[in-house]
């Protein structure tokens, strides 16, 4: 997984544990991909605080979870979804399909 996908879901999990001045920078970086030139303009602050906020805040992101774990729980959570789904549609049974339907909407979820 790329980091920008990593970070972004990393805010999903542990985003509201940030202040609200580091939340808004890291969304108007990771999820608007705003520059830290226009990141700084906008909040009026510099561009080395903006950096300084990122950094700050990946670091407390990646802190959180290497206490906690949730992100790689769901990840293999999933991964263990799509192996059951994909053992159900060998099964090639009509009756299988709803339980096939509710994993895929787990695994897309």
């Amino acid at each position: 997984m790329d980091k920008l996908s990593y970070i972004t879901m990393l805010m999903d999990f542990y985003g509201n544990l940030l202040t609200e001045k580091q939340r808004m920078i890291m969304s108007y970086h990771y999820e608007e991909d705003m520059s830290l030139s226009e990141i700084s303009e906008v909040m009026n602050i510099s561009r080395q605080a903006v950096h300084d906020i990122i950094k700050r805040s990946e670091k407390t992101l990646l802190d959180y979870e290497k206490e906690l774990g949730l992100v790689d729980k769901f990840l293999r959570q999933k991964q263990r979804l799509v192996v059951i789904k994909n053992l159900l549609l060998e099964k090639k049974d009509k009756d299988l399909q709803p339980i096939i339907e509710l994993i895929e909407e787990l695994i897309d979820s």
